[in-house]
C-alpha cells in the first residue's frame, strides 16, 4: 500500500470526523476545561502555552488535511463537469479542462463569454420590447370595441 493512499484514507476519515457537531462539541469542551483550570494554575505562562501550542499544532496539521480533501473534491467536480460538457449536444468541448489553462487564456475566454452574455441579454431585451409593443397595439388599436 502506498503512502499517498494511506494519507488519502486518513484525510477522508479526519474530514468526516471533524465535520460532525460532536467534534465541535469536544473542541468547545477542551477550551472550557482549559479556561476553568486557569485559576488552578494561576493563569501562568505554561497554562497559556498549553492551549497555544495545542491549537497551533492542530491548525497546522488540519491545513494539510483540508487541502487534500479540497483537492480531491475539486478534481472530482471538474471531472463530472467535463463529462457533462462532453456529453451535452451543442456544448463546446473546448471548455473541458479549463482548470489547466493559463490566467491569460482564462481571461480571454472570460471576456468572450461576457460578450456572448451581453449579446444574449440584448436579444432578450429586444424581444421583450417587441412583445410589449405588439401587446400595446392590440389593446387600444384597431381591435378595440
Amino acid at each position: 500500500m502506498k503512502l499517498a493512499d494511506s494519507f488519502n484514507r486518513f484525510a477522508k476519515s479526519v474530514a468526516r470526523t471533524t465535520g460532525h457537531a460532536a467534534s465541535f462539541g469536544i473542541a468547545v469542551a477542551v477550551i472550557l476545561v482549559w479556561a476553568v483550570t486557569g485559576p488552578l494554575f494561576h493563569f501562568s505562562d505554561t497554562w497559556q502555552l498549553v492551549i497555544n501550542t495545542g491549537t497551533t499544532v492542530v491548525t497546522f496539521l488540519m491545513v494539510f488535511l483540508i487541502q487534500n480533501t479540497q483537492n480531491r473534491d475539486a478534481i472530482a467536480m471538474h471531472l463530472k463537469l467535463d463529462e457533462l460538457i462532453r456529453a451535452a449536444k451543442g456544448a463546446q468541448n473546448s471548455l473541458v479542462n479549463l482548470e489547466d489553462m493559463t490566467e491569460e487564456e482564462l481571461e480571454h475566454l472570460h471576456r468572450r463569454y461576457v460578450q456572448l452574455a451581453e449579446e444574449a441579454r440584448g436579444h432578450v431585451q429586444a424581444r421583450s420590447r417587441e412583445r410589449r409593443h405588439s401587446n400595446d397595439a392590440g389593446v387600444g388599436g384597431a381591435n378595440a370595441p
